[in-house]
């Protein structure tokens, strides 16, 4: 039956009627309705059981579920790049065990007797069979006692058979060498390249023993070395840079090239810590052959002089446009020493000082431009061409500029002062 709601106006069916009227619900209906409600309140407190399926015939237990868990493994390298990379391995390894026995730890002391204390250390490379052993000057300056240890841990007292300030080099002798001590082999400073591999061994911080691995950082770095009771600071040319870690207690040890043949002195680092910062210096093998025979010999080294004062804070490059220069290579005269040789040949220095970068500079002097011919860049380029290739008594001609003018003058070296 269909039933249809009432509204206003709108009668309803007659067994309908009483029932609507009442606001009631016929007997029947409320026997429907009251069933549906305990059904209703019966399934509240009951919850009804889960059902799941009966197992079937053999089928395993529930396994927990299984990740899959991804590993990264590296691609394989050739068989090539690990044969190239274990032949350097092997490399360095047969020229530590080489070169190792002909390095020694230096440890020096003051005093004498009972009385000596050890104040330093650093370290040194035999260089012949007849026991002579170079090291920095200032390794044993101020001592009294010298100790050798080698490599296999024989201790020798050492002397002194030379040394030199400007270059920061010494020899020391030993007599009764171990029978595993080996001379070093000398190569050639003048073949370096920036970016060429050299290998430090020495004793940083008395870790006797100890090779570091790096590059040529620079060539040709200038070290200032000794300040003269005049007043006058001297400059140790040509230096090797090198990012080879070097520390306290390498001082005196061999810089080495991938043969094993020592090409520089490990002498300074530039630090704000005290420790590496990976900027060192080494003398170059060079110097070290031009120098040592002479220390061997005669126990000092004499240096040829020019007798000029300049002032290197800045090269001509820099004050060619600030002072209006003539060039923007050579060396610029502050002055000359009174009676040296400079002075003898008539070069003249600066004649009034100007304001220019900041500072005071001295102008109006002779400009150096060559030497023997050879162009001279600033003042290191000098003193490197003094050092290297003249000797006290020679005589060299300087081309300078002076007013504009060009001209030479002779000029015969004198000794420099200590």
């Amino acid at each position: 039956m269909l039933y249809i709601p009432l509204t206003e106006g709108v009668s309803a069916p007659r067994d309908l009627r009483p029932a609507l009227c009442a606001g009631r619900l016929a007997p029947r209906a409320v026997r429907l309705w009251l069933g549906l409600l305990l059904l209703t309140a019966l399934a509240c407190g009951f919850p009804l059981p889960a059902l799941t399926p009966p197992p079937l015939e053999n089928t395993p237990p529930h396994a927990p579920e299984q990740r899959t868990v991804v590993v990264a493994t590296p691609t394989p390298l050739p068989e090539s790049l690990v044969a190239e990379a274990t032949a350097e391995d092997l490399l360095l390894v047969n020229l530590y065990a080489r070169v190792n026995p002909g390095v020694v730890n230096i440890d020096v002391a003051a005093g004498t007797g009972d009385e000596a204390s050890i104040f330093g250390s650093g370290s040194g490379f035999l260089i012949d069979t007849e026991g002579h052993i170079v090291t920095n000057h200032h390794v044993i300056e101020g001592a009294d006692i010298i100790w050798v240890t080698f490599s296999d841990g024989t201790l020798r007292e050492a002397k002194i058979l030379g040394s030199d300030p400007f270059s920061d080099l010494a020899v020391l002798r030993v007599d009764d060498l171990p029978p595993s001590a080996v001379p070093l082999e000398l190569g050639d400073s003048d073949t370096l390249q920036v970016g060429q591999r050299v290998i430090a061994i020495g004793n940083p911080f008395g870790l006797q023993g100890t090779m570091t691995v790096g590059v040529v950082s620079a060539l040709g770095r200038v070290l200032p070395t000794v300040s003269t009771a005049t007043g006058g600071t001297f400059s140790n040319p040509e230096i090797i840079q090198t990012d080879a870690a070097i520390n306290p207690g390498n001082s005196g040890g061999p810089l080495l090239d991938s043969a094993g043949r020592v090409v520089g002195v490990n002498t300074a680092i530039r630090t704000t810590t005290g420790g590496n910062m990976g900027v060192g210096f080494a003398v170059p093998v060079n110097t070290v052959k031009r120098i040592v025979p002479r220390l061997i010999a005669e126990g000092t080294y004499r240096y040829p002089y020019l007798g000029i004062v300049s002032d290197n804070r800045f090269t001509l490059a820099q004050l060619a446009s600030v002072l209006d220069l003539p060039v923007n290579y050579g060396v610029l005269i502050s002055s000359v020493e009174p009676g040296g040789p400079a002075d003898q040949a008539g070069l003249r220095g600066g004649t009034r000082t100007v304001r220019a970068l900041g500072t005071t500079i001295r102008v109006g002097g002779d400009i150096i431009i060559a030497i023997d011919g050879r162009r001279v860049e600033d003042f290191n380029d000098l003193i490197a061409y003094l050092v290297r290739e003249t000797e006290v008594g020679q005589v060299v001609t300087l081309t300078i500029l002076r007013d504009g003018q060009q001209m030479d003058v002779r000029v015969r070296l004198g000794e420099r002062p200590r």
